[in-house]
């Protein structure tokens, strides 16, 4: 029986992939733990401060596949943590060996360890499917890098943009998120290793070779001193997923604007039965923006427990830590769910360029006021010009005639642009400025 939308046979596709699911699942997380302390064992073995043999006995018969699930979930929840009843199990496997499991570590040694590896294989995952994102983003900027369609603040025409334009400004931010995760890994994928307070007092002079040497077993970052307590890289991480969801996000909130009846301009790929409604035949929502939207919005809260996670008292916490262990994962499953929805629909978004620029003629090309505007700038000054064409907007919107015509009557503007200059001025396609050159610097980044 389920009882979130994570796990839920109904929604867990909608709000996580399998491949993410599988990662930061129960049985990933005990083969993960298992891998930590044989990993140790070794680590331990190779600098000498328990037998090889018994590091070897340990990796012979460390198989989390014959431990007993039903008594773990049982003493997990007696002990209020999984590691104890874990090496219990393991040591009763290891026969002698088992006196050497776990070897001046403690609980949350193992813990963060086995977590920060999810987390990087987590990552791997995000980077991959970011990745495919961009390509298909890079390729469709690309592909309408000379499609007019009108720019829109405060949900009004402004000026002429090019559809490529929007998409490659969705780009840029993912391609600036590529370089955060590259940033975020190096800095944050840190082994775990500091015994009871975090002084690896149990170890005496080996302590920091052990640790150094089970960083460089795990394939993990050695860090300068145990970091039990400040929890910045577990936070940094999901704020950097959460960051990535907005600005998901952001593209399924223009998409789906874009796709509504009366703008029409998109459409996200077609799919019997995707986005239909119970009772409206017509019906056809666009199902992974909304999910896209919904994701970013869940994200942002996740940042706040983590931020609330990182208060922690003296050298181990009453209670903060336990936020973690619900967080990352539902961080992991909603980003890997809203990057998968966004790569599908992008490489096969269904884009009107008709519907573009009959939206543009709506207006009756009051969209290229501006650029009348600065034409006449030079010889009447910025404040006459404004007030010139802004009266001829006027004049537009009341009888709905079009701006072109509307400005062609008035002598003091063709004596200073003449007709055809200012036909030419209302033509959106040539006001675009350097929006072709940024779509080149964006795309051909990579």
């Amino acid at each position: 029986m389920s009882s979130t939308v994570f796990d839920s046979f109904l929604f867990r596709d909608l709000f996580g992939t399998h491949e993410m699911r599988a990662v930061f699942s129960d049985e990933s997380y005990v083969d993960t733990v298992v891998r930590v302390e044989v990993a140790l064992a070794r680590a331990e073995a190779r600098t000498g401060v328990i037998p090889r043999e018994a590091a070897d006995a340990i990796a012979r018969t460390g198989d989390p596949a014959r431990l007993d699930r039903e008594r773990l979930r049982r003493d997990t929840g007696n002990v209020g943590y999984p590691i104890l009843p874990i090496i219990t199990q393991l040591a009763e496997h290891c026969g002698d060996a088992g006196g050497y499991l776990h070897w001046g570590a403690t609980t949350q040694d193992i813990m963060d360890t086995a977590t920060m590896l999810q987390v990087a294989e987590g990552l791997t995952l995000i980077d991959a499917a970011l990745d495919r994102l961009r390509d298909h983003l890079r390729t469709l900027a690309q592909e309408h890098a000379g499609t007019v369609t009108a720019g829109r603040t405060h949900l009004q025409h402004a000026l002429p943009i090019t559809f490529g334009y929007r998409v490659a400004v969705w780009l840029s931010a993912l391609d600036r998120h590529a370089d955060r995760l590259a940033s975020v890994r190096e800095r944050n994928l840190m082994v775990q290793f500091g015994g009871a307070a975090g002084t690896l007092a149990s170890l005496g002079e080996d302590g920091l070779r052990v640790r150094a040497a089970l960083a460089a077993e795990l394939g993990l970052r050695d860090p300068g001193i145990t970091w039990h307590v400040t929890r910045d890289g577990f936070t940094e991480i999901v704020a950097l997923l959460a960051a990535i969801g907005a600005s998901v996000g952001k593209i399924g909130l223009d998409i789906a604007a874009m796709s509504s009846t009366e703008t029409g301009e998109l459409a996200e790929p077609f799919v019997p039965g995707r986005g239909a409604s119970s009772t409206m035949p017509q019906k056809r929502n666009p199902i992974s923006s909304e999910l896209m939207i919904a994701a970013a919005n869940l994200l942002r809260d996740k940042v706040s427990a983590m931020l609330g996670a990182m208060l922690q008292d003296f050298e181990r916490a009453t209670g903060p830590w336990h936020v973690e262990w619900a967080v990352l994962p539902e961080a992991f499953l909603l980003l890997s769910s809203s990057l998968a929805q966004a790569g599908d629909t992008i490489a096969g978004l269904q884009v009107d360029a008709g519907r573009m620029r009959a939206n543009l003629d709506l207006t009756g090309g009051l969209i290229s006021a501006e650029a009348v505007m600065m034409a006449l700038a030079p010889a009447l000054g910025h404040r006459q010009a404004h007030e010139l064409v802004y009266a001829a907007c006027a004049r537009v919107r009341e009888s709905g005639a079009d701006l072109a015509a509307e400005l062609c009557r008035n002598p003091d503007v063709t004596a200073l642009l003449g007709a055809d200059q200012v036909r030419r001025l209302c033509d959106p396609g040539g006001y675009l400025g350097s929006s072709a050159e940024m779509v080149r610097s964006v795309t051909g980044r990579y």
